[in-house]
């Protein structure tokens, strides 16, 4: 994925946090790009292609006024139309933020096609899903691979199916991901990103479903370069994600916080920074007098010391002026100056 290498690419995953309202779709739009995203992502399935009608639900999609339907039945009721695509396509340009969209399934992969996305995204889900990766990597987009719920030969596999068939490795994102809702500080595993980036040479996000926004701005200071996290307008929703996410306020503090890391991570080079240097002559020592001296009088530990500022000769030459005679006399608490 290409992009300015301090810049984090910050992802409000709006997934089927909308409930099936074209209203809340288009309010969750305005928010992100208020909140200070980069991109709004929504999900793109039909029930009958993700599900079969005896699916069990996930623990977390069983409570609110959802949990005497089928998993069937609650993904009907979530499913992002083709007009709410089109008008939240048009709305997100109109804002300037970028439309993404998880597919989870071929049909899904066509109907998105149509819209010429800039970057494709797998859900953790259809990792293994090979028949689905070998159409995407025909398309030859870039792509941001969730990995949740899978292991490193899994991953490999994925790339593997992607590049093959057509996707550039460079425009592969591999994410970080623990796919539970929320998912437990202690699995969430920050430290796979370096292991990630080693092993497959490709730019590492994180796609955080945990509680707050630790875990998050923790991964932008890891090396993570695309930060996904859930969007809603209020917790108190029904629905199956709204419980895990981030209420504008939150994802605000985090993407504002995130913006902040980026600026104090700097770049590999230690120097002296344009801030310091003004500070130098004032917290910094000289060596200077510690009693009167007389001219040819020699230096030593009983006649020298170092004192603030930092104006005359720095005590890295303390040893080197040991023995050395005075060319003049100086007071105590004088710099020592020598031609």
């Amino acid at each position: 994925m290409k992009a300015n290498i301090n810049k984090t690419f910050i992802i409000a995953e709006a997934g089927v946090n909308h409930n099936g309202s074209l209203k809340k779709a288009l309010k969750l739009i305005y928010v992100a790009k208020l909140c200070g995203a980069d991109a709004i992502k929504f999900q793109t399935f039909k029930a009958e292609n993700l599900a079969t009608h005896y699916a069990p639900k996930a623990e977390y999609q069983k409570y609110s006024s959802l949990k005497k339907k089928t998993q069937f039945e609650m993904l009907k009721k979530l499913e992002f139309t083709k007009e709410m695509h089109k008008v939240c396509f048009k709305e997100c340009k109109k804002k300037k933020i970028i439309f993404i969209s998880s597919a989870f399934d071929i049909e899904s992969l066509k109907y998105l096609k149509k819209f010429r996305l800039k970057y494709f995204k797998v859900p953790s889900g259809e990792i293994t899903n090979i028949p689905y990766l070998a159409f995407l990597g025909k398309l030859k987009k870039k792509v941001i691979l969730s990995t949740g719920m899978s292991d490193i030969y899994e991953i490999k596999k994925a790339v593997k199916t992607l590049v093959i068939n057509g996707t550039d490795k460079k425009n592969i994102t591999l994410m970080q991901c623990t796919s539970a809702y929320p998912a437990p500080y202690h699995e969430i595993n920050l430290n796979t990103i370096a292991t990630m980036r080693d092993k497959f040479k490709l730019n590492i996000g994180f796609s955080d479903h945990s509680l707050g926004v630790q875990a998050g701005i923790a991964a932008v200071a890891l090396g993570a370069k695309v930060i996904e996290k859930h969007l809603t307008l209020s917790k108190k929703l029904e629905g199956p994600d709204h419980k895990a996410s981030l209420e504008p306020k939150e994802f605000k503090f985090m993407a504002q916080s995130i913006r902040i890391v980026e600026k104090t991570l700097g770049d590999k080079v230690k120097m002296v920074t344009k801030s310091e240097k003004k500070n130098i002559c004032i917290v910094r020592k000289s060596i200077v007098a510690l009693t009167d001296i007389k001219k040819n009088e020699k230096f030593s530990n009983l006649n020298i010391t170092c004192k603030r500022p930092g104006t005359g000769i720095s005590p890295i030459f303390f040893k080197n002026l040991i023995g050395k005679k005075s060319n003049k006399n100086f007071n105590k608490d004088d710099l020592i100056k020598l031609k």
